[in-house]
């Protein structure tokens, strides 16, 4: 396991401050606020931790109200909405300096047997064929936009391969779709749990982007301020989050200086294991004073 992986873990293991109260902490990355993905994988962390492991999370909603302090902790307290036959529900919220920045639901359930159906996984390149995401990168030359280079030639837990950097070289509309495959940097212990939580933490990475391509755009730009709103994830399937696993996203929509994402994720066999929404701020600056 690398030692980036070996973090975002130590991230994820929340400390237990009393019953239904945790404690998590945040990377030293020089970054102004927390990754929403973090908040989102902690708050799953700190909810399952009050359910049995016989009945994992089907679906998460939550709601980012407030730009996270990476200097100091997050506290997590978890509410215990209602503990049924087949299902849990969990509330949990995020506070700091003693307000709520975060809030989620999240839904358990048995393991259950019945009626299966998928949409089918969209053409993509094998994730073997592309290159390396830093040497793709530096493919593209001076036209790539030194915000994007930056952004994925960053070491980071999760490891990203674009499918296509084209839309950051040709600055232009285009059908706003995308995809990239992902996975864990680094092997993962076997616990579903964790895998659940590192893919929470990974969903929220480059999906509001897509709600850009429409205008050419993209969330890298200076004159472009951008924010997660909120968040949904269903887990359909099992799956390995540090086996390649190819991130689908459309936008349908965006208005009133808002975006609307969607993402779909696929294993290599093309099992669709988790689905994705996000609605989020794509506001033009004004820098006028």
């Amino acid at each position: 396991m690398t030692g980036i992986v070996a973090e975002l873990l130590d991230i994820l293991d929340l400390e237990r401050l009393e019953v239904d109260l945790f404690r998590g902490v945040s990377p030293n990355l020089g970054w102004p606020r927390v990754f929403g993905g973090q908040v989102v994988a902690q708050a799953l962390v700190a909810a399952t931790r009050t359910v049995p492991s016989t009945r994992p999370p089907h679906s998460l909603h939550a709601y980012f109200l407030l730009g996270g302090d990476p200097k100091v902790p997050i506290i997590y307290e978890v509410e215990r909405i209602r503990d049924g036959r087949s299902f849990t529900t969990r509330r949990v919220k995020a506070i700091q300096h003693g307000r709520a920045i975060f809030a989620m639901s999240i839904s358990y359930q048995d393991q259950e047997d019945g009626h299966a159906h998928q949409a089918r996984m969209p053409d993509a390149p094998d994730p073997d064929t592309l290159p390396e995401t830093r040497a793709l990168v530096a493919a593209g030359g001076a036209g790539i936009p030194a915000a994007v280079a930056a952004y994925f030639a960053r070491e980071r837990p999760i490891e990203l391969k674009p499918a296509s950097i084209k839309r950051y070289l040709i600055r232009e509309p285009r059908d706003p779709r995308c995809q990239v495959w992902l996975r864990a940097a680094s092997a993962l212990p076997d616990d579903p749990a964790i895998h659940q939580a590192v893919l929470a933490y990974a969903s929220d990475m480059t999906l509001l982007d897509a709600t850009l391509i429409a205008h050419g755009r993209t969330v890298f730009d200076p004159e472009i301020q951008s924010a997660s709103l909120d968040h949904a994830l269903w887990f359909h399937r099992p799956f390995r989050a540090d086996e390649w696993l190819l991130y689908a996203q459309d936008s349908p929509t965006a208005a009133g200086a808002r975006g609307f994402a969607r993402g779909q994720i696929f294993n290599r066999a093309g099992e669709l294991v988790a689905s994705v929404a996000q609605e989020g701020l794509i506001r033009p600056r004004d820098d006028r004073a």
